[in-house]
């Protein structure tokens, strides 16, 4: 899995956050666990593949928001148990 992180600039609440996750679930099918907050001024989501971020960048700022960054990771589920 993949997490990818964007900057956003210009959510003021929280029909702004659902309209960036829509966004985000249209410009990538197969996005997971995707989330918004106007606080931290950042979206993030989870995909099996790698993502075009120019793409994403243009389909954030086609809403009217803006797109500051995108970045991505490798992400490793966290355990909730006790390992040695």
């Amino acid at each position: 899995m993949i997490k990818t992180t964007l900057r956003i600039d210009g959510m003021m609440c929280g029909m702004c956050e659902a309209h960036i996750c829509d966004t985000i679930r249209k410009a990538v099918p197969g996005a997971q666990r995707v989330t918004a907050s106007r606080r931290n001024k950042e979206a993030s989501f989870l995909s099996e593949e790698t993502i075009d971020p120019e793409s994403l960048k243009a389909a954030v700022n086609a809403t009217g928001y803006e797109c500051l960054s995108v970045e991505s990771a490798p992400y490793e589920k966290k355990r909730f148990f006790w390992q040695r």
